[in-house]
């Protein structure tokens, strides 16, 4: 286990996005709408959180037009699915010596 969990992944915005994110098949993408729909989240908010995991590597985006609308559909990359792995493993790790030490519970 690392010393600590991921801080880019780890923010509760962050965290939320990868979780959807990673759900998707290796080829989908979402849109951004439907992504700020799901999460309930503001353009601005989900842009700068986004932003973070692009700067990370663990996202892309790609900008496109349907009619005459700009679209953006987001995507994990594979370093973003193992670092998502990484941490979730992690995560696990640092909860298990808890449960470990957790006394039984009393019949």
């Amino acid at each position: 286990m690392s010393e600590q969990l991921n801080p880019v992944i780890h923010a509760p915005s962050r965290l939320r996005i990868m979780t959807t994110l990673t759900s998707l098949n290796d080829d989908e993408s979402i849109s951004f709408s439907k992504l700020k729909q799901l999460l309930n989240m503001t353009n601005g908010n989900l842009s700068v959180h986004l932003t973070k995991l692009e700067e990370a590597g663990y996202i892309s985006t790609e900008k496109t037009f349907e009619g005459r609308k700009p679209a953006t559909y987001v995507s994990v990359t594979s370093a973003g699915r193992d670092a998502f792995a990484t941490y979730l493993h992690d995560l696990q790790a640092l909860l298990k010596p808890a449960t470990d030490k957790s006394p039984s519970p009393k019949k």
